[in-house]
């Protein structure tokens, strides 16, 4: 199958190279910097293309190009998206609606999808949506090396993509925040990142294959007036949850303004 890409982004690079580990595809790739998809294709393979021939020729197209310049992208391409018509669209671009593509690409090939950058390494958490049902299959395909892939209802993305695609930005900061404390201790920079990130990470998983809740775990290592609650309480006075919630809310809201005209 021919996949093309339109938009070598963050993003789109990190999906191209999920894609790329399936092995039984060709892959075409576009970019507004040349550069950029040339040192790409030096990690993945594939073939360097413009945006019209990419558009006419492959079989599933992923869009990654910023919201506000969707509009201009797609309408220079119109001529030749009506001469590929049986080509599936899986749009990546925050804020922009199913209905909103429609005005450009036929409906009923259109996904539309919100992954986050750890998708590169196998590890990504990828929410979708699709009006025409017979494309979910394809999608999960498409992404079966990305990590975990969900399906949800398309006013459910917006919120998702708040958590999962804005959320690896947030951890990031809690990383250097724990590595700057370790710093502080008297800790190496390299063993406070593998202390800080291994934590994390095990933490994670641990929540997801116990399918305990989260304060459930947390009571487990809290300890009547130890170090853990000592903690917790400052974390408390300093508005830490408070805070991630607002910064939940706060990307939705700028979120669900990126795709308006």
């Amino acid at each position: 199958m021919k996949i093309g890409f339109i938009g070598l982004g963050n993003m789109g690079s990190a999906i191209a190279t999920a894609v790329a580990k399936l092995e039984k595809h060709d892959l075409l790739l576009s970019n507004h910097n040349p550069e950029k998809a040339a040192s790409l294709q030096d990690v993945i393979g594939g073939q360097l293309m413009t945006n019209a021939d990419i558009a006419s020729q492959a079989e599933v197209i992923f869009l990654g190009v910023k919201p506000h310049l969707i509009g201009k992208a797609l309408t220079d391409l119109a001529d030749v998206i009506a001469v590929n018509p049986q080509a599936i669209w899986i749009s990546m671009v925050a804020g922009l609606t199913l209905a909103d593509l429609q005005e450009y690409l036929p409906a009923d090939n259109l996904i539309r999808i919100m992954p986050n950058t750890p998708v590169a390494i196998g590890q990504g958490m990828t929410t979708y949506a699709v009006e025409n049902p017979q494309l979910a299959p394809l999608v999960e395909d498409l992404l079966a090396a990305s990590g975990v892939v969900a399906q949800v209802p398309e006013d459910q993305i917006d919120a998702a993509t708040a958590i999962a695609g804005c959320g690896p930005a947030f951890v990031y900061v809690f990383i250097d925040a724990l590595m700057q404390a370790g710093l502080q201790n008297g800790l190496s920079a390299d063993l406070a990142k593998k202390l800080a990130a291994q934590t994390l990470l095990g933490s994670a998983q641990l929540v997801l294959e116990s399918g305990i809740h989260p304060a459930q775990l947390r009571d487990q290592v809290t300890s009547p007036g130890g170090s853990t609650i000592a903690g917790l309480v400052a974390l408390e006075e300093h508005n830490f949850r408070y805070a991630t919630l607002s910064g939940v809310n706060q990307a939705l809201a700028k979120t669900r303004t990126l795709g308006k005209k």
